[in-house]
């Protein structure tokens, strides 16, 4: 029989990092299993400014290797295997992985994070992080005083174009609805419009992004005339929703119709002794500095839940 893990967390993001490092220093044997690199979407992001505590220059792939570090540095074991299946039932979990190896806990942490949904539009994927981001939040402004193109137009697309606007001389959000028809909630709607740095282009869709190296136009296409034009920018921000990366926990823990991971204030799914952390549960901000805190808080709550289950058993 393998030997099992107090915790065993799933992802390598900020969210797992922290529940390892909380974990780890608790001295329960604590196990991150990421198949690729650690530190989730963070890692891919440049420059990452609004971390606390860390001034401007921070960039996220070497935050998440201080991270990483941290978790080590507490004796967390990182386990390079991608999963593939898991069996949640009973006071040990079982998580299997593509290699065929099956690993035991008794508490499980999932931290499997959520991607923004792509498009797939040409040039979006070679200009990511170079002019192409899914976060205004991360990324304004270092498009200050720049021009700069939304897709989208549901709430949070018109309300991140509306934070966008502090910083970036102009925002042109293109829409393939009809002039005036938004999906958005109307106060949104009603503030944006009255925005004078947001632009509007109507019933038209991105067609592809261009510029060598750096984002320096895009295409858009008129659906109604099929007309193509050609608008200068520095930037395209994409606000068309997340997909989290749940698929496997289907049937396992209780998700919204999304596929997001409900969980209450203590990070407690619907499984006893599994918790959710980061970007894959129900939460209202998805940034570092709140996945940090939801893994610390899982943690914390798991350590307590395996007290009381060792008190239990010493007691019967």
């Amino acid at each position: 029989m393998s030997e099992v893990y107090d915790i065993l967390i799933v992802g390598g993001g900020p969210g797992g990092m922290a529940a390892a490092i909380y974990g780890s220093r608790s001295r329960l044997k604590t196990g991150i299993l990421e198949k690729g690199k650690l530190g989730g979407q963070a890692a891919t992001t440049e420059e990452l400014e609004n971390y606390p505590g860390f001034s401007r220059g921070q960039t996220g792939p070497a935050l998440m290797e201080s991270m990483a570090e941290h978790a080590i540095s507490f004796g967390t074991e990182i386990i390079r295997e991608e999963v593939v299946g898991l069996e949640l039932e009973g006071d040990i979990k079982r998580v299997k992985t593509k290699s065929g190896r099956e690993y035991q806990t008794k508490t499980l942490v999932l931290a499997t994070g959520s991607e923004p949904r792509s498009l797939n539009i040409k040039g979006e994927d070679s200009h990511r992080g170079k002019g192409v981001s899914y976060c205004a939040t991360c990324d304004a402004d270092f498009f200050e005083e720049l021009d700069v193109v939304v897709v989208g137009n549901g709430d949070a697309a018109v309300e991140e174009a509306m934070y966008l606007a502090k910083f970036a001389e102009t925002v042109t959000i293109i829409v393939r609805r009809a002039d005036g028809d938004l999906r958005c909630n109307k106060t949104s709607a009603e503030r944006a419009f009255a925005n004078p740095k947001i632009k509007w282009v109507w019933n038209s869709v991105l067609d592809e992004i261009k510029g060598d190296g750096l984002v320096d136009s895009v295409v858009i296409k008129n659906i109604k005339t099929g007309e193509l034009s050609v608008m200068e920018t520095n930037g395209v921000f994409f606000f068309v929703g997340t997909v989290p990366k749940t698929n496997m926990l289907k049937d396992k823990v209780t998700l919204t119709e999304q596929g997001y991971i409900i969980t209450n204030d203590l990070m407690e799914t619907s499984v006893s002794g599994v918790y959710a952390v980061g970007d894959a549960r129900v939460k209202f901000l998805r940034q570092v500095v709140t996945a940090v805190s939801d893994g610390a808080i899982a943690a914390v709550v798991a350590e307590k839940y395996l007290a009381e289950k060792e008190g239990h058993q010493k007691g019967s």
